[in-house]
């Protein structure tokens, strides 16, 4: 029988690289995201132009698997995202907090509300995408933070539930990843850049350390894609429930 995953929020990114990852390991690919890229194109030819922030979008793209494919093994809630505020917590308003748990929160609950009769009838397993932040908050992404730890204890909350019924659930939290988020001009990295005064590129080649990240380089895509992979596999059934850190030692703590 052939192996069915969704994926949100895959058009660039970890999303992209996990299922570029997936479709290399032969599953069928649904994947959705606000726009689609040309690379996703090449990836799956069930790529879903979905707005994940809505009540109905999460379900909707579950729906296509559904239909189209007919059940799910494998739902990845990677899509995430927040309106970064550099002024702190007072400068956030009532709406990026919405935006946030909306995209980083609420799509992951409603993707796997949606997917779950299906898991449970193939033993399938949902992998939520979190962050480092979720144990590290930063200022500047408070509301990020928080929709990530949200997530984290979600997931946990799900695994408990429907592990006796054969659906394992888990979560990877990367530290930072070189992403378009971190080299595109007005995102995260660039905002920092300005504010240490350096290029971009140079800023990205000397900010893994001084966060102290042992490698002294940040995470590729390709890492956490490599990470859902082994999830998916099977290799180790009894991993569920958990929490995988992935962040090069920037946390010195578990």
């Amino acid at each position: 029988m052939p192996r069915n995953a969704v994926v949100t929020g895959a058009s660039k990114g970890i999303g992209l690289a996990t299922a570029r990852a997936l479709a290399d390991e032969g599953y069928r690919v649904v994947a959705g995201a606000r726009t689609i890229s040309a690379e996703l194109k090449e990836v799956t030819p069930h790529a879903v132009p979905v707005d994940l922030t809505t009540a109905e979008g999460p379900a909707r793209l579950v729906g296509t698997a559904l239909t189209e494919l007919g059940g799910i093994d494998l739902l990845v809630n990677n899509v995430g995202g927040t309106r970064p505020r550099t002024e702190g917590f007072l400068a956030a308003t009532d709406d990026d907090w919405q935006y946030t748990l909306d995209l980083t929160l609420f799509s992951a609950v409603r993707a796997t509300r949606a997917a779950l009769p299906s898991l449970v009838e193939r033993r399938g397993q949902v992998v939520n995408i979190g962050s480092v932040n979720s144990r590290k908050s930063a200022p500047h992404l408070l509301a990020y933070s928080a929709a990530k730890a949200a997530l984290a204890s979600f997931g946990k909350g799900v695994a408990e539930e429907f592990g006796p019924r054969g659906v394992r659930v888990n979560t990877i939290s990367p530290g930072p990843v070189r992403t378009a988020v971190w080299t595109q001009p007005d995102g995260t990295g660039d905002v920092l850049a300005r504010q240490a005064g350096l290029p971009v590129e140079e800023f990205l080649t000397t900010f893994p350390a001084k966060i102290g990240m042992s490698t002294g380089q940040m995470t590729e895509p390709e890492e956490v894609a490599a990470l859902v992979v082994f999830l998916a596999s099977g290799k180790a059934p009894n991993i569920n429930g958990s929490d995988l850190v992935i962040d090069g030692g920037m946390l010195k703590e578990g």
